[in-house]
């Protein structure tokens, strides 16, 4: 039998999970938006069953076994403690709270309810990704000397594009970082299994003011333009940052990412370079692996089931040379995280453990770029 489950969001991320929920076998039976209305709009256009009049009504439906909250960062943590003291399992959006001491309270609260709790950091679940972590698992990389990338996007390119996340009181005091920083954070992580031991960050605002519409702008879109009336808005988060990274084994790394690099629309790029070879891949040609080599021909590797690592063949459905990309990754984050609910083992999904991680570390990114220094964070 299907879960059934209920979406909390109604926004751009919102409906990607109901998607995404569908082609995992879930059943999505109620949504809830920031109003009534909005929640009946999404029902309508969605086909979904339930419209929510607010949160506490979704809790109070019996028929939810699970939750995802798609909602504005600062809801959260309440909205995530709730489900999970009301009996329901949880995936979060990160991040997953708005601070290491909410993020840690959640973790004990997921511990104490005995639900499934989890974070959508759904690029760990690329393919080529997956294969990765599957050679770095099986020695082939060797040990890591060291880790370059970025992530970058161009949606807040101009002065009048805007979002409730550029403002710290709705997302956070980090934005690029927090936002999509991390997601490359995780997914280093992820494929090496390498703690964050210091940091080094310099964080800069390109537009200290921006110009907000008075009406309401959905992520992504074009911003204001046009004739729509605004006002101009001081702004608290960063649109770039630099991250200087020492990990636990002793390896290097720099992370930089943009949301006003024109022409990436989301764009996330990684090279690991190892002991026996190095490895690089980007999310603009997601089913591409490139395996760099010393002494032989470098290889070009191409999604193909039959010869991803074994670890990464149960998360990849269609066969070479049918393309896989961003809405299947978010199915198979799904996948991962009902299907370990149904089997009882060990999580096989980015936990609220690993969620409270990444904004622990987001904590030193930012202490370290207000004092301009290295961080150093607690790995044990």
């Amino acid at each position: 039998m299907p879960f059934r489950v209920a979406v909390v969001g109604t926004g751009f991320i919102g409906p990607v999970h109901v998607e995404g929920l569908r082609r995992a076998g879930q059943e999505v039976v109620g949504i809830l938006g920031s109003s009534a209305e909005k929640s009946k709009q999404a029902a309508d256009r969605l086909r979904i069953p339930t419209a929510y009049a607010d949160f506490d009504a979704l809790l109070a439906d019996g028929d939810v076994d699970s939750v995802h909250i798609t909602s504005p960062n600062r809801y959260h943590f309440d909205q995530a403690a709730a489900a999970l003291k009301a009996g329901k399992h949880v995936m979060c959006e990160k991040p997953l709270a708005m601070t290491s001491e909410e993020s840690g309270k959640l973790v004990e609260i997921a511990a104490e309810s005995g639900k499934a709790a989890g974070v959508n950091y759904n690029i760990r679940y690329y393919p080529m990704c997956l294969d990765a972590a599957g050679r770095v698992a099986s020695g082939e990389l060797g040990g890591v000397f060291h880790v370059a990338g970025s992530y970058v996007q161009d949606w807040m390119f101009h002065p009048t594009d805007f979002n409730w996340r550029v403002l710290a009181s709705e997302g956070g005091e980090l934005r690029a970082v927090a936002d999509i920083g991390t997601h490359w954070l995780d997914l280093i992580y992820s494929i090496t299994r390498l703690d964050v031991a210091a940091v080094c960050a310099d964080l800069h605002t390109v537009y200290p003011t921006r110009q907000r519409p008075t009406g309401n702008v959905e992520t992504f879109s074009s911003g204001a333009g046009g004739d729509i009336p605004t006002e101009p808005i001081a702004i608290d988060t960063e649109d770039y940052g630099c991250v200087m990274l020492r990990f636990a084994n002793g390896a290097r790394g720099v992370l930089w990412v943009s949301q006003v690099t024109a022409g990436r629309k989301n764009c996330l790029r990684f090279e690991i370079a190892g002991e026996k070879e190095s490895l690089a891949w980007v999310s603009e040609s997601p089913n591409d692996l490139w395996v760099g080599h010393r002494d032989r021909p470098n290889e070009a590797v191409i999604r193909d089931p039959g010869s991803l690592a074994e670890s990464a063949q149960g998360f990849s459905d269609y066969p070479a040379g049918h393309n896989e990309g961003f809405p299947d990754t978010f199915k198979m984050c799904f996948r991962a995280f009902y299907n370990s609910i149904e089997s009882g083992g060990q999580p096989n999904y980015p936990t609220f453990a690993e969620g409270h991680r990444e904004i622990v570390l987001c904590e030193a990114i930012l202490e370290s770029h207000q004092e301009q220094r290295w961080i150093e964070l607690n790995t044990k």
